[in-house]
């Protein structure tokens, strides 16, 4: 009986291996598909799949509003499950645990997604879309695109702070006139981290505990947040906001305006199709529809920062310089521990 069990256990998994195998080996050649015969053969095949699903990362809203046009396009279903970065890549580790494949493509933050690479959890994908998207946003082992970026920014009140008066530099921080004036986001080590590597550790370091012994930095959970605050005038300036989340509260009215402080850093979010997709057709046929003109436009809307160089964005005139998420996982403690030395240690506790 044992012999049996173990017999078929044993088939089971060759079965299982078999099928994955041949899944990868069918979406290894339709991503290789080029010219109008790409489309059509990806249209056809995903009309016999089923609905494709998306793990995403992305607010509700907006993953509405892409599912829409998407569906609208292709009259291809879709479905998606909306949680956090982490939260993604703990379902989908569960499900690589439990032999599922229960999803297509996941949209998710940088660094999930190289972790998820590395678990070898995504599979390596080719489009002639990919020519349109800026080099910094391609993988060297293109298991994942960042479709569109935040970029950190400085955001300072323009009620409280003249415009002539605001600091062009993180040196001019270091003037007491800041004290008690500068707001940080309390869990940006992966910006300090960005920061450092373009200024060089010891003058990065020696900059910030120079500014915090001076001034003091008031730690706020959340860049949203911390953009309010500084609409609403309780924090002149706030040194670690997303450019775009100014943008959206500039159009109410707020008084509010960016202040790039050079190294610009931005923080990559992405997409990837899983290793086995249960509907290869539809996962490339959406993987090309995001990172086309059409679904960059859409990102752009949402008040996004695409990377496709089809669309007009902040990007285009800015000096900026990509967070690397392989460095961000193999630095994180590091840049962890030093920027709660520097930073939380002279802004006491979050907000």
């Amino acid at each position: 009986m044992m012999r049996f069990m173990t017999t078929a256990i044993v088939a089971l998994m060759a079965s299982m291996a078999s099928q994955v195998a041949i899944a990868q080996s069918t979406l290894q050649q339709l991503s290789e598909l080029r010219g109008p015969e790409r489309e059509k053969t990806l249209l056809a095949g995903a009309r016999g799949e089923g609905p494709l699903m998306l793990y995403s990362s992305m607010q509700a809203p907006s993953i509405v509003i892409i599912q829409k046009a998407f569906e609208d396009k292709y009259q291809i279903k879709m479905r998606f499950w909306r949680g956090g970065s982490e939260d993604i890549l703990r379902r989908s580790m569960a499900e690589k645990k439990g032999g599922r494949d229960d999803v297509d493509v996941i949209e998710s933050d940088g660094p999930v997604l190289e972790t998820m690479h590395r678990e070898a959890l995504l599979a390596k994908v080719s489009s002639p879309l990919l020519e349109e998207i800026i080099p910094e946003a391609l993988r060297p082992h293109r298991e994942w695109v960042a479709t569109r970026v935040n970029i950190f920014s400085a955001v300072y009140n323009t009620n409280l702070i003249a415009r002539d008066d605001v600091p062009r530099t993180y040196e001019a921080l270091k003037d007491p006139k800041w004290r008690g004036k500068l707001g940080i986001e309390a869990d940006d080590y992966d910006w300090f981290g960005s920061v450092a590597h373009v200024l060089g550790e010891e003058r990065a370091r020696s900059t910030f505990s120079a500014i915090g012994m001076t001034n003091g930095f008031s730690l706020r959970k959340g860049h949203t947040l911390m953009t309010n605050l500084v609409a609403a005038g309780e924090l002149p300036i706030g040194l670690t906001v997303y450019l775009q989340n100014i943008d959206v509260v500039k159009k109410t009215g707020a008084p509010v305006e960016a202040l790039l402080l050079d190294p610009v850093i931005a923080r990559p979010n992405g997409m990837a199709i899983s290793r086995n997709p249960p509907h290869p057709h539809a996962a490339l046929l959406f993987y090309d529809f995001v990172i086309s003109q059409e679904g960059q436009n859409l990102l752009r809307q949402r008040e996004f920062i695409p990377t496709s160089t089809k669309v007009p964005s902040a990007l285009s005139g800015l000096n900026v310089h990509f967070e690397d998420p392989a460095l961000q996982l193999d630095e994180g403690d590091k840049w962890q521990k030093i920027f709660k030395d520097i930073i939380s240690a002279k802004g006491g506790r979050a907000r």
